[in-house]
C-alpha cells in the first residue's frame, strides 16, 4: 500500500515537473533568441535559422556610436532621468499616503480610501487623451517634465500594499515615541521608515519599472520629437517599416541593454521585494 502510494506520488510529481519544464522552456526561448541574435553578425533583419552563424559586438557598438539618425544613448539617458525622478517622487508619495491612512484617524480617511480604491479600478489609458490636452494647455507636451509629472502625480493612489505593511507594525512604537516627545513627522522618518526596508524596496522597484517600460503614454506625449524619446518609443521606431531592415539587430541589442538595469535591481533586491509583497498583503 505504501509502495503504491509512493509510486503514484512519484509519477504525479514527475508529470508536474515535466509540464513545468516544458513551460519554462517555452517562456525562456524568446529571451534566448533575443540575446543570441543581438550578437548576430550576418544578415540584416530576420533570418530563416534559429542560431546565428557568426557572433560579434558590432550591434552593441553601432547602437552607441552611430547616432546620426536614431540616437539610442540619448533615449537611454532620457528614460533613466525620467525613471529616477519619477521613482523618488512616487516612492515618497506612496509611503507618506500609506502611513497617513494606516496611522492617522481623521473624518475624511475612509472616504479618501474608498475613492482611491475606486479610481484604481479604472485603467490608466482612459485618461491619456485628457492628460495630453491638459499638458498641451500648459505647453508641456514633448518634454521630459511632462512624463515625470504624469508618472508621479497620481502615485499616492497605489497605497494599498504599503498601507498593509504599515498596519503590521505595532502601534505601541508610535505611542512610546509620542510619550518621549516625538512628532508624527519624526516618528515616520526616524522610526517607521528604518523598520520598513522591504516595503520601501518594493515601492522603489515598482515606481522605477513603470516609467522605464512605459510606451503608450510616452508616445502620446512625445509625438514625433525624437530627441526626447524614451527607449520604449525608440526601440519601437527601430522596427518600423522605415528602419527595420537596417536597425533590427540593433533593436535586439537595445532590448537586452534595457533589460539589464531592471534585472540587476531584482537580483539584488528580490528578497526585500518578496517580503514587502507578502507582509503588505496581511492587512488591508
Amino acid at each position: 500500500m505504501i509502495k503504491s502510494y509512493k509510486l503514484k506520488r512519484g509519477l504525479a510529481n514527475g508529470f508536474i515537473y515535466l509540464v513545468l519544464s516544458v513551460l519554462g522552456l517555452i517562456w525562456i526561448s524568446p529571451l534566448v533568441y533575443l540575446v543570441l541574435h543581438s550578437f548576430r553578425d550576418e544578415g540584416l533583419a530576420t533570418v530563416s535559422y534559429l542560431l546565428p552563424k557568426t557572433y560579434s559586438f558590432k550591434n552593441y557598438i553601432d547602437l552607441f556610436t552611430d547616432t546620426a539618425t536614431l540616437n539610442f544613448p540619448k533615449w537611454f539617458m532620457n528614460t533613466l532621468i525620467v525613471a529616477i525622478f519619477s521613482c523618488i517622487i512616487s516612492t515618497l508619495a506612496v509611503l507618506m499616503v500609506s502611513y497617513s491612512f494606516s496611522r492617522l484617524r481623521f473624518k475624511a480617511r475612509k472616504p479618501l480610501i474608498n475613492v482611491g480604491m475606486i479610481l484604481g479600478m479604472f485603467p490608466g489609458f482612459m485618461t491619456m487623451i485628457a492628460i495630453y490636452y491638459l499638458l498641451k494647455a500648459m505647453n508641456l507636451t514633448q518634454t521630459l517634465l511632462a512624463l515625470v509629472i504624469c508618472y508621479s502625480a497620481g502615485a499616492g493612489l497605489g497605497y494599498q500594499i504599503s498601507k498593509g505593511f504599515f498596519d503590521t507594525i505595532p502601534r505601541a512604537l508610535d505611542e512610546a515615541a509620542t510619550i518621549d516627545g516625538a512628532t508624527r513627522n519624526q516618528i515616520f522618518w526616524k522610526i517607521i521608515l528604518p523598520m520598513s526596508k522591504p516595503i520601501v524596496v518594493y515601492t522603489v522597484l515598482t515606481s522605477f519599472i513603470g516609467p522605464w517600460t512605459d510606451f503608450i503614454l510616452a508616445k502620446i506625449i512625445m509625438g514625433d520629437n525624437r530627441d526626447n524619446y524614451t527607449v520604449a518609443i525608440g526601440l519601437q521606431t527601430m522596427v518600423s517599416l522605415e528602419f527595420k531592415a537596417a536597425y533590427f539587430k540593433r533593436f535586439l541589442a537595445g532590448s537586452v541593454i534595457v533589460a539589464v538595469p531592471i534585472s540587476i535591481l531584482f537580483l539584488f533586491m528580490q528578497r526585500y521585494y518578496v517580503e514587502g509583497v507578502t507582509a503588505g498583503g496581511v492587512k488591508g
